[in-house]
């Protein structure tokens, strides 16, 4: 699921060259254009085939600057690795990576965010970390599972700052599609408040 943004940029590069599309782009923002690229295009989409027919772009919240937030990482020194629960019998390996502390409607939030172990030795892939989180929405207006987002460690300032952007997130390959593994966000990941930003559930 981290791979998601190479595949959106290439997706979205393919997709803007094709004059042929039959339908436009959909989205708000470059971000959702180019994962309504990556839904509609079958030879990556998650969506099963019956879907995939009557796909038209996902559903998201407004966009809202106020769930762009500036973050504080304490890493986490001689983490072990451990094996991260999924929606199937896989086990990926996994390390946490640090903590993330913001404040988000005057309060104070905190979540943890890892770093895949089976993706060290990927060139394109080594800099990518993993934030799953759920919130006051999951269940409802958006997958009861949680969302993603996607963090680089080139993110990462001088200062140990990480901007998060909630506008950004999307679903597990599992909201669509119950073929795939998907991790499954820790309890602790779970914010006491509605995150009104990014992906929604997704309606067939």
């Amino acid at each position: 699921m981290k791979k998601i943004v190479i595949l959106l940029s290439v997706t979205f590069l393919l997709m803007s060259c094709n004059s042929q599309s039959k339908r436009p782009l959909t989205g708000k923002t470059v971000y959702q254009q180019e994962l309504n690229a990556s839904f509609k295009d079958a030879s990556i989409s998650p969506l099963k085939k019956k879907d995939l027919r009557h796909f038209k772009g996902l559903d998201f919240f407004d966009i809202d600057s106020t769930f762009i937030v500036t973050s504080k990482l304490v890493r986490t020194e001689n983490a072990p690795t451990f094996e991260m629960a999924t929606t199937t019998d896989r086990k990926p390996l996994y390390k946490e990576y640090g903590k993330l502390h913001f404040t988000l409607q005057g309060k104070n939030q905190e979540l943890t965010i890892y770093q895949s172990q089976d993706d060290l030795d990927d060139e394109k892939y080594k800099d990518y970390l993993f934030l799953p989180f759920t919130d006051d929405t999951s269940g409802e207006a958006s997958y009861g599972g949680g969302r993603y987002m996607d963090v680089m460690t080139t993110d990462i300032t001088a200062e140990n700052t990480v901007i998060l952007n909630f506008n950004n997130t999307y679903n597990p390959y599992c909201a669509y599609n119950d073929k795939y593994s998907c991790p499954l966000t820790p309890r602790k990941n779970h914010l006491d408040l509605e995150i009104k930003a990014g992906i929604k559930v997704y309606k067939k």
